[in-house]
């Protein structure tokens, strides 16, 4: 079955998601502390989702799953490269937002889970536009 996603719904989706992941480091004073240490990642994982499902509008969701968490993935593991080129555009705040600035495992499961919720979110949604 050919599956096509609705550019506008994942547009909103990706902003929506910035918006929040931003928003959580703007108030982490009143979150959890755990809360604080995952959800940060959990966010970034679903927004690049969001952006691979709307760049790729036909693929089907399993595809997307993959790219997103491959693509995230990459971006963890180039943290274990350090030169200064790199280190100084990680010190930006846009480059620490998408390149990070550390490796962690622990972000690898966090980037797992949000692109999980993705995909649940995507089935759903792509569900509901195939029986409209």
């Amino acid at each position: 079955m050919l599956v096509t996603r609705k550019g506008l719904i994942y547009l909103s989706f990706v902003i929506a998601v910035i918006i929040l992941g931003l928003s959580s480091r703007h108030y982490a004073i009143y979150l959890p502390r755990w809360v604080n240490i995952y959800l940060g990642d959990c966010l970034w994982a679903l927004m690049i989702f969001f952006m691979v499902g709307l760049i790729f509008r036909s693929r089907g969701t399993k595809w997307v799953a993959v790219v997103a968490l491959l693509f995230c993935n990459a971006i963890e593991v180039s943290q274990l490269y350090h030169s200064p080129w790199i280190d100084n555009l990680r010190d930006t705040r846009i480059g620490g937002l998408v390149l990070g600035r550390g490796f962690l495992w622990s972000d690898l499961i966090s980037y797992s889970i949000g692109i999980a919720i993705g995909t649940l979110i995507d089935k759903l949604i792509l569900s509901y536009l195939r029986n409209r």
